[in-house]
């Protein structure tokens, strides 16, 4: 996820945006905002190498200096990346005080940054950089801070210590508050062309990435975590149909999210087909007709269920009831 010693990025359509923040961001606060799935976190951890690298890094860190290989290792003294628990076990980048996983008996990894652990973040921001090239504190993503933790940093964030950069990256701006939203500087992060998001899909081996890059709205590291979950080209194409013959089957060993997401993909597809558009997520020929009323009901009842997506259902019964109804809803044709 950061720049190894050929200097190369880890996503090759993050160079451009790269080069342009280290031309033209001064500030101290920085939040950095791109959809979910296109390497916001990737971005954020090439732009903290390259304020921390010691080599040439005009345009991005050199891959090469003392500092770039301790932040290869993780163990950069002035780099202090914060996220949520459950990403930090995901990515091996755990903080000094994470136990190892099991001592905390069946506690459940929080999804939240917690206020304790910002409270920490602050403590390491106040001690004097260790390499004498500054601090970055990162943040990821910083929609994960919850509201005790957000009013905690608010100091940090309108007067950190000399040298010290802060660096929020959040999917929707919206979603943090006010307060901190004002005492940011805005570094936005587009969604890369399709061709290019198509061609490093396809060098990662995903097949027919043209249709999983539909499928998870133009996001190549959706896309690929797709790919990597075995829902291939010619598994998305084949759901509609599955779910309009009522074949729960298909959804089966999916989490239950992300079947709620495709399903929720396809009833808005077969609503743009009912209404005379076209379809976003899967290709044209494989989405049912459907009857408009039945299909907002679908979709008022999928949209209930997703926002309580983690709760401890019964997974093969909830996805059953859920494809029945999209079977009543979708009609084949004759």
């Amino acid at each position: 996820m950061v720049v190894g010693e050929d200097g190369a990025l880890p996503l090759p359509w993050l160079a451009a945006p790269l080069a342009e923040a280290l031309a033209q961001q001064r500030g101290h606060a920085l939040m950095l905002h791109g959809a979910a799935g296109i390497g916001a976190l990737h971005f954020g951890l090439a732009l903290a190498q390259a304020w921390l690298c010691e080599g040439q890094a005009a345009r991005g860190p050199c891959g090469r200096c003392g500092s770039c290989h301790l932040v290869q290792s993780h163990l950069h003294p002035d780099l202090f990346v914060l996220l949520p628990e459950t990403l930090r076990q995901s990515l091996a980048w755990p903080l000094v005080d994470d136990k190892p996983e099991g001592e905390d008996g069946k506690k459940k990894p929080s999804r939240q940054i917690r206020i304790g652990e910002v409270r920490s973040a602050i403590d390491w921001v106040m001690k004097t950089s260790s390499r004498g090239r500054g601090k970055v504190l990162l943040m990821h993503p910083a929609e994960a801070i919850n509201p005790q933790a957000a009013n905690a940093l608010l100091k940090t964030l309108e007067e950190p210590p000399a040298g010290t950069r802060v660096l929020l990256s959040v999917a929707d701006p919206a979603h943090l508050l006010p307060t901190v939203r004002s005492r940011c500087q805005r570094l936005a992060l587009p969604a890369p062309p399709a061709a290019e998001a198509a061609r490093w899909l396809a060098a990662q081996g995903v097949q027919d990435a043209d249709v999983l890059l539909a499928a998870a709205s133009g996001r190549p590291l959706d896309a690929q975590a797709l790919a990597a979950a075995g829902i291939d080209a010619a598994a998305w194409t084949a759901l509609p149909r599955a779910v309009a013959h009522g074949q729960g089957a298909a959804l089966a060993g999916w989490p239950v999210p992300r079947a709620l997401d495709a399903l929720q993909k396809l009833c808005h597809d077969a609503l743009a087909r009912a209404a005379g558009g076209a379809p976003r997520y899967f290709p044209a020929g494989s989405v049912p007709g459907g009857r408009i009323a039945d299909l907002v009901e679908w979709q008022s009842s999928l949209s209930r269920v997703a926002q309580h997506d983690e709760h401890p259902w019964n997974e093969a019964l909830l996805l059953d009831a859920l494809v029945a109804q999209g079977r009543a809803a979708l009609t084949l044709p004759a």
